[in-house]
């Protein structure tokens, strides 16, 4: 499929007549991040970029700045100055609920003492370029489909501050995965997430109600890996712009009730040569080639590693727990839900894996970056399957190491990850690691509710 060019840009601008336009780029936690530029501003971007301030990259999901965090890339000693924005036209939109101002995503650049330019290696959307040309040069195509779970409520963000974020008011009442009836019920709604959407460029697969009050899941439609990251950046931000149209407030915490379910962030992946999908072998029993079995290896074996890119919050922690639809073990199965590693074989087009431990709440970009990235390492290293595949309940199954349990552990066996530091740089890992300790930190620090309960009357 032809993406669009900055020719095909500036042409379709002088056509539309429009006068403003909308860019952004991620933060380290995903989190879209942008502003209104004047179409001339836009022309001008796209030839040599422009500025934008730093501190998207020195500040928290809360724009609290990394106070004696350890962060390096920037702060108050650096005077948080802009970083070099690059736009890629081939991430070209129009947003039909904005009237269809023009929009574009970027990511950040930087540049040596000589004036040569390179990616900017804290910038979420560059450590999956890196990823994705590994894979390159190696031949081979990554194609990516992500899905998500989501809670919805009737709520706006006045209603749910002056409720201290407790009790939210779900669009409905109960446990009904798969509803024809609740789906019709909030019909308005559905109709938009799934047509507006694919306006918008990001076409769904499918919608259905998951199982919980007001929960959603939604997959989005294969493709490449970087295109699949941005849809999914795109979905996110799209969910809740469209969701205030219809006074509903998503949130795409990984657990917001101990009592319900988590919202995952599934991927699906296969890799691609000359046209053909390299994961299937119609001669074993399970349509596994060798490429398949090393890719798994690789990521059994990193997921300790890069979990912090998968459950990359505090929260992301308590949605990892048995007997809730998310993994808890670095183990594997052929079509199985409760392991972290679904293999799902199928035809020379579906032959794919499943990456189930990534939760609703992952910044797209790394979670695909660690994925991919894991993969190769293990095709790389023609690693071994380290077990047989789980038959039966994968919480229970033995032999399998235990996922990191909470946010700092992830965040120290990233920072000892030679293999990550190889794979993304050691500027993306020294930075990623300080803002999750920063996170777990700020959680440290915190007075919860559940401690006022316990403790106020009877300490």
């Amino acid at each position: 499929m032809s993406r669009p060019t900055a020719e095909d840009v500036l042409r379709e601008l002088s056509q539309s007549g429009a006068r403003r336009a909308k860019v952004a780029i991620t933060d380290i936690d995903g989190i879209l991040r942008g502003k209104y530029i004047s179409v001339d501003k836009l022309r001008s971007a796209l030839s040599g970029g422009f500025g934008f301030c730093d501190v998207v990259f020195g500040w928290d999901s809360s724009d609290v700045c990394y106070e004696d965090a350890g962060v390096e890339f920037t702060g108050w000693h650096s005077g948080y100055p802009d970083a070099e924005a690059r736009l890629d036209p081939s991430t070209y939109r129009t947003i039909p609920w904005e009237d269809g101002v023009p929009f574009m995503l970027g990511h950040f650049v930087t540049r040596g003492a000589d004036g040569t330019e390179a990616p900017l290696g804290v910038c979420p959307r560059q450590v999956l370029r890196r990823v994705i040309a590994m894979a390159r040069d190696m031949g081979l195509e990554a194609m990516f489909g992500m899905e998500f779970e989501w809670f919805n409520f009737r709520e706006t963000p006045n209603s749910i501050a002056e409720k201290h974020y407790i009790r939210p008011e779900p669009i409905t009442p109960g446990m009904f995965g798969y509803s024809v009836l609740r789906s019709s019920l909030n019909s308005p709604f559905f109709r938009d997430l799934m047509e507006l959407t694919a306006d918008f460029g990001v076409p769904l697969e499918g919608l259905h109600t998951e199982t919980g009050p007001g929960v959603l899941e939604a997959a989005i439609t294969v493709d490449d890996a970087l295109e699949a990251a941005d849809r999914a950046v795109l979905f996110k931000s799209a969910a809740r712009e469209i969701g205030y149209r219809h006074g509903i407030m998503p949130t795409f915490m990984a657990k917001w009730n101990v009592d319900l379910p988590g919202c995952s962030g599934h991927m699906h992946q296969s890799l691609w040569k000359d046209g053909a999908n390299v994961f299937y072998d119609p001669a074993d029993p399970n349509k596994m080639s060798d490429t398949f079995r090393h890719y798994l290896a690789g990521q059994l074996t990193l997921l300790p590693e890069v979990l912090a890119m998968l459950a990359p919050t505090i929260n992301s922690f308590k949605r990892l727990v048995e007997g809730m639809w998310a993994p808890t073990k670095a183990n594997w199965a052929i079509d199985n839900r409760t392991v972290a590693l679904r293999v799902i074989p199928g035809s020379k087009k579906s032959t794919r894996l499943e990456t189930r431990v990534s939760g609703s709440d992952v910044n797209p970009y790394l979670s695909v970056a660690a994925a991919l990235a894991a993969g190769l390492y293990g095709i790389q290293n023609r690693l071994e399957l380290p077990s047989e595949p789980v038959v039966g309940n994968g919480y229970t199954a033995e032999g399998h190491p235990r996922l990191p349990g909470s946010l700092a552990e992830a965040a120290d066996a990233l920072d000892g990850s030679k293999a990550a530091r190889a794979l993304f740089g050691d500027a993306f890992v020294n930075h990623f690691v300080a803002t999750r300790r920063w996170e777990v930190r700020q959680f440290k620090a915190a007075v919860t509710d559940w401690e006022m309960k316990r403790y106020f009357e009877i300490i």
